[in-house]
């Protein structure tokens, strides 16, 4: 099992369209992954309603909703033979919710935009990363995923000249592509579609993907309740059972 975390609390930063389209990609790569969902907004939940019959299968976990009729364990356990959980967290997350969102996380992923404001959030949440939530740089389980990015312009020089000096690898970066909204749109992803509609975008996910096939797996109980203590806190405010995963195509990633 690889637990994998899409972090920033500022909202706007692609962790929705990073975390469907990684979903999609473990699924047709038939490493059978979990999608949990811990965003009110619900994005990768609606993702996943709209990916048809056929498609290779999903879990989904609306880690947000909360059912009377159900126990909390049973509503979020994983699937017997899920071998990836995608964590999609929401925007303006208290940063004592974090040693429960990462614990046991493979890869915590931190996607940022080339702006002074999110240059600064991204600043900080890897701040909250090191000192609350206790990851350590030797453990290289963080890594910045430099998002919308025009790699010609001063504001992406001065967000990689930044990111150098937090000492956190950027394992790639993605460029601002209309191929994203088109498969989000039909619950797919990138690697679902036809490579000479995407290529370009293919080639930016393949050093994340490669880095992320690098990363230790750790001892997640499939079948077990995820994250059962992050859904009981009250940061989260989780409200619901987990929905059932549906059979769609993989899609480019959504804005999220």
């Amino acid at each position: 099992m690889q637990k994998i975390v899409l972090l920033n609390p500022k909202g706007g930063s692609g962790k929705t369209t990073i975390a469907t389209n990684l979903a999609s990609y473990f699924a047709v790569s038939g490493l059978r992954p979990t999608l949990m969902d811990l965003d009110a907004q619900g994005s990768s939940t609606r993702w996943l309603a709209k990916r048809a019959k056929g498609q290779e299968p999903i879990h989904g976990i609306a880690g947000y909703e909360r059912n009377s009729r159900v126990t909390r364990s049973f509503a979020t356990r994983l699937p017997l033979d899920s071998q990836r959980l995608v964590v999609d967290t929401p925007a303006a997350l208290e940063p004592q919710s974090l040693p429960d969102i990462t614990r046991n996380a493979t890869a915590i992923l931190v996607p940022v935009l080339p702006s002074d404001i999110d240059i600064h959030a991204a600043a900080q949440c890897i701040s909250d990363l090191l000192l609350i939530a206790k990851v350590r740089r030797d453990e290289h389980r963080i890594a910045v995923i430099a998002n919308r990015a025009k790699k010609n312009t001063l504001m992406y020089k001065s967000l990689m000249k930044f990111l150098e000096t937090l000492r956190i690898p950027v394992v790639t970066t993605l460029r601002d592509s209309q191929s994203y909204i088109r498969v989000a749109e039909s619950g797919a992803g990138l690697f679902e579609m036809k490579p000479t509609q995407v290529r370009e975008d293919l080639e930016q996910w393949l050093p994340l993907v490669g880095w992320l096939a690098q990363r230790r797996p750790i001892p997640l109980q499939a079948g077990a309740p995820a994250m059962t203590s992050l859904l009981r806190s009250s940061a989260i405010a989780p409200t619901a059972e987990a929905t059932p995963g549906a059979t769609a195509p993989m899609t480019a990633p959504l804005r999220g």
